[in-house]
């Protein structure tokens, strides 16, 4: 089969030739149709997150195919089953084992959600990540729930998405993002309000914020935007330290909640059934599977709106 490995640290992709993986106990081999690209294999490459596992590694992460092989002891599936897996921090392709910028990649067979005919393999490419993390931060550890005011700091790729899902959730929601390009796109999503700053979400005592920004001041801002006994859920990593006055997060009892996806199927098939009802789409662009390292480029540069993803031929 075809991938693409990187075998050291800030070096390019190397396309070659590789063995396709066989399933073992517990596991399915899937023929790779979509392969999100993510700033994270980004970081990998470039040295800035630490691997799980030993190099040379073939990166990709989300992943929509096929199951082309069972593994002993697998039941409930069938060879041509349309899926999608769950990413587990001790468990998912392109972080502790080989991954999606392949043909086949091995997926642990309990992680597993069966796709809907008809779904688009891109989208569903793109929910395993970009959708589930924005679920976990809104739904999840936001707690978002029909009637809240929401606050959603940061309408870039995964911020949209959380920004829609909590429209869906019943939510009222307003919006941070210093790009005015991306203000009439939150509309269409349902957002009722977009600000430039979070400074201009202070004194509306929102039930819950979500940063997924991460910058530190808007986190601050967040904390002073939120209601007493209200939620900051905390998905964006734009800085991995910062200080704040904690007199605000004690006097007004806040949760400051860090958020990051838990590797349930659960929370996989509930954005799954977003997407193919249409309520969801998630902003996303089509490559070709030999452009992948060029969209990392792309991504590096901050280049991209929304995701990218690669497609390969059934």
């Amino acid at each position: 089969m075809k991938a693409w490995i990187l075998d050291a640290v800030h070096t390019p992709l190397r396309l070659a030739d590789a063995e396709v993986p066989q399933p073992g106990p517990g596991q399915v081999a899937i023929k790779v149709r979509a392969t999100g690209l993510c700033h994270s294999d980004v970081g990998y490459m470039e040295g800035v997150i630490p691997f799980s596992t030993d190099l040379p590694l073939i990166l990709g992460h989300e992943a929509a195919g096929t199951i082309s092989a069972l593994g002993e002891g697998v039941s409930g599936w069938q060879i041509g089953d349309p899926v999608v897996g769950a990413i587990h921090s001790t468990d998912a392709p392109g972080v502790t084992h080989d991954g999606a910028y392949a043909e086949y990649i091995l997926v642990t067979a309990s992680l597993l959600v069966k796709l809907p005919e008809g779904i688009d393999w891109g989208q569903a490419a793109a929910a395993t990540d970009a959708g589930v993390t924005s679920y976990t931060g809104v739904v999840v550890h936001g707690q978002v729930k029909a009637g809240d005011r929401v606050g959603i700091i940061g309408l870039g790729g995964l911020g949209m998405t959380g920004a829609r899902i909590a429209v869906l959730k019943g939510a009222t929601v307003y919006g941070v993002e210093p790009k005015e390009s991306s203000w009439d796109a939150a509309r269409e999503q349902g957002v009722t309000e977009v600000f430039k700053d979070v400074s201009e979400l202070e004194g509306m005592d929102l039930d819950v914020i979500v940063d997924f920004a991460g910058f530190g001041t808007t986190t601050t801002g967040a904390l002073k935007a939120v209601k007493s006994g209200g939620r900051v859920s905390q998905v964006g990593l734009g800085k991995t330290e910062f200080t704040f006055n904690s007199y605000e997060l004690i006097a007004k009892a806040i949760t400051l909640q860090g958020s990051t996806p838990q590797g349930k199927p659960e929370h996989l098939q509930e954005v799954i059934d977003m997407v193919a009802s249409g309520d969801l789409v998630i902003r996303a662009e089509e490559l070709g599977f030999d452009e992948i390292p060029d969209g990392l480029a792309r991504l590096a540069r901050g280049e991209v709106v929304g995701r990218l993803y690669a497609t390969l031929p059934e």
